[in-house]
């Protein structure tokens, strides 16, 4: 894995690089993807601020696509991540149509797709995965998925412009933005944000219906030490509860059948 400047696209990661420097600047065709290299990756990440909207999706879903399979990060995730976190506020995705006609289907903005990516992305690469890891493959477990290590690395500057996004008009970008934010937040740099994202999440909690933003909001609060019981609505203890029966069923199984499966599915 090359790149002319950086071996992360990144020599400061606590620093976002520059949008059009990442492009420019990452030797793309050296970096593995999910069906080979990221040859392409230049030219349709770029066609992602085009101002025609339906451009910008469809260069959206191309991209991501390539760095996209069973919860893996790939050597070409890094710099991808950081350049869509340098765009998240280019005039041209913010610019997108938050509403929708009555008459038409309801349009997802490319600025929530890319939040929803980096919380997907983030997710793959949490400190439960990392656990989940060592405790399959052992400690060294890190050092070997340089990929993972590189994206954990680059939290920070992620993070920076995710957090900008936490009180943006849109309902839908406020709480794609939290999303994304809290796995970001488990860098021991970014822990002091913690406080600020728990009362977003206090307002997400009180204002959304969406089962899996809450799901992830209600496992923060609670692993950052906050009662949580005022704040479950009846689904969500009906979640909560089905979620448990699942496991319970799950984990009976595998011991019934004594093929020694494992509790948790590996982060791949």
């Amino acid at each position: 894995m090359t790149y002319r400047r950086s071996r992360t696209g990144n020599p400061h990661p606590h620093v976002l690089p520059d949008y059009q420097a990442l492009l420019d600047d990452t030797d793309w065709a050296s970096l593995a993807t999910v069906r080979g290299t990221g040859e392409s990756l230049p030219t349709v990440l770029a066609l992602i601020i085009n101002p025609d909207p339906a451009v910008s999706a469809a260069a959206t879903d191309d991209a991501l696509r390539e760095v996209t399979h069973q919860n893996t990060i790939y050597e070409a995730t890094v710099p991808v991540a950081l350049y869509v976190a340098a765009i998240l506020n280019h005039p041209a995705i913010a610019a997108d149509d938050f509403g929708h006609d009555a008459d038409t289907p309801p349009h997802r903005p490319t600025l929530v797709r890319l939040l929803e990516w980096l919380s997907d992305t983030a997710y793959d690469a949490d400190d439960e995965c990392v656990a989940i890891g060592e405790r399959h493959f052992g400690k060294g477990f890190l050092d070997e998925d340089r990929e993972m290590r590189a994206f954990r690395d680059q939290r920070p500057a992620i993070f920076s412009a995710v957090h900008s996004l936490l009180s943006h008009d849109n309902a839908d970008v406020r709480d794609a933005a939290l999303v994304a934010a809290i796995p970001l937040a488990e860098h021991p740099v970014l822990t002091a944000h913690r406080a600020e994202l728990t009362d977003h999440a206090r307002r997400l909690l009180a204002t959304s219906t969406d089962r899996h933003n809450r799901d992830r909001v209600l496992d923060a609060m609670k692993a950052w030490g906050h009662s949580t019981s005022a704040l479950e609505n009846a689904d969500d203890i009906a979640a909560r509860e089905r979620y448990a029966r699942l496991k319970a069923e799950r984990d009976s199984g595998w011991a019934a059948d004594g093929t020694g499966g494992y509790s948790e599915e590996p982060p791949f």
